[in-house]
């Protein structure tokens, strides 16, 4: 049985308290271990999910998008989700043009 490396064990850490974060927001959170990710998906615009992962800068540990900009400091869960709620509301059919 081969070991975890504590590095993915951080990552899914953090992506956790994003998920819990995010499903009292109403999204819909799944989290997958390999390589360590979150997808959310609002449950009322199906097309609408994004995928974000953990990464480690000499600054700490961030939130990042899938195409590799920053979302938030890991020590921010909540600040994360406002940021990818707003991302939502953006693209959103009912949200602001």
């Amino acid at each position: 049985m081969t070991a975890t490396p504590p590095r993915e064990h951080t990552r899914t850490y953090f992506l956790g308290k994003l998920a819990e974060v995010l499903e009292i927001r109403g999204l819909e959170v799944a989290l997958r271990s390999n390589p360590p990710s979150l997808k959310a998906t609002d449950p009322d615009a199906a097309m609408l999910s994004e995928t974000v992962d953990c990464v480690a800068t000499a600054d700490g540990w961030y939130y990042r998008w899938s195409w590799g900009e920053i979302v938030e400091s890991t020590n921010d869960p909540e600040a994360a989700a406002d940021r990818i709620l707003k991302v939502f509301a953006g693209r959103s059919p009912s949200g602001p043009a």
